[in-house]
């Protein structure tokens, strides 16, 4: 229940949906009340909010120092590791479709240079994690497994923890499989921070291994600099979501594990 009140209060303080409940305030001042000057400002503020997220210069610079602490991982100057560990993220399950279909948005990244570093590192094993969703009848981390053998990673090579529902949790199941050994930790660039607290917080070593990067650097033509799009408001939803994931990490994360 805890799990579900979190996601849910959580979710309602993404940019869509707290943009909408301004608007629908400021809708209810503006038909209901007197006060019409303060619905007018409430949805004046809120057209403003969601043009200034949608806009790729506003969203990629919110992104931009979240995706940046962290460089892509490279095989030259590391040493050898028996792990590849790869975090769930967004799915679905459907048989009929291509195995890499049914991971949705940040997670078939993540998968894909999970692999490449696994074959990096020859020997090694890959772990996916994550919990079975609420209405799926398959968890994150069997579909995880099951593109990364429509891949070429055979089935011996892929360890699946598919109890854990969010990062702590995976931190904690990943200290029980492998101990403090070495091993490298694959998650999307703007999550791979917060992660890492978790993962230190229970005395582990990862290297950190970022996916799928979102703000863009690379140029860009003008008119997709000026006009606001889905793709940045999302842009903006992820430095969002990662900067109140961390606010709620530094309340209730206790004290680190001493080795």
């Amino acid at each position: 229940m805890l799990f579900i009140l979190k996601k849910t209060f959580g979710g309602l303080l993404l940019p869509l949906p707290f943009i909408l409940i301004l608007m629908a305030i400021a809708l209810v001042l503006l038909w209901m009340t007197r006060w019409q000057k303060t619905g007018k400002v409430f949805f004046s503020l809120s057209w403003l909010l969601l043009l200034l997220l949608s806009l790729q210069p506003v969203a990629d610079h919110l992104l931009r120092p979240l995706e940046s602490e962290y460089h892509t991982y490279q095989v030259e100057g590391h040493t050898p590791v028996k792990f590849v560990v790869v975090l769930g993220g967004g799915y679905t399950y459907n048989p009929d479709w291509a195995p890499s279909s049914n991971l949705i948005s940040n997670s078939l990244p993540r998968v894909t240079e999970g692999i490449r570093i696994y074959r990096s590192n020859p020997g090694s094993k890959m772990i996916f994690t994550g919990a079975q969703a609420m209405s799926n009848p398959v968890s994150s981390a069997a579909v995880a497994g099951k593109v990364a053998e429509s891949l070429g990673v055979p089935e011996s090579d892929i360890i699946l923890l598919d109890k854990p529902r969010d990062t702590q949790q995976e931190a904690q199941q990943v200290k029980t499989l492998i101990g403090e050994q070495p091993f490298v930790l694959v998650t999307s660039a703007n999550h791979l921070p917060r992660a890492l607290i978790f993962f230190h917080q229970q005395g582990l070593n990862p290297i950190p291994a970022p996916a799928n990067q979102l703000a863009i650097d690379s140029p860009l033509n003008p008119w997709e600099k000026a006009l606001p799009q889905a793709l940045f408001l999302s842009h903006s939803e992820r430095a969002w979501y990662e900067t109140l994931g961390r606010i709620l990490q530094w309340m209730t994360l206790p004290a680190p594990v001493t080795k």
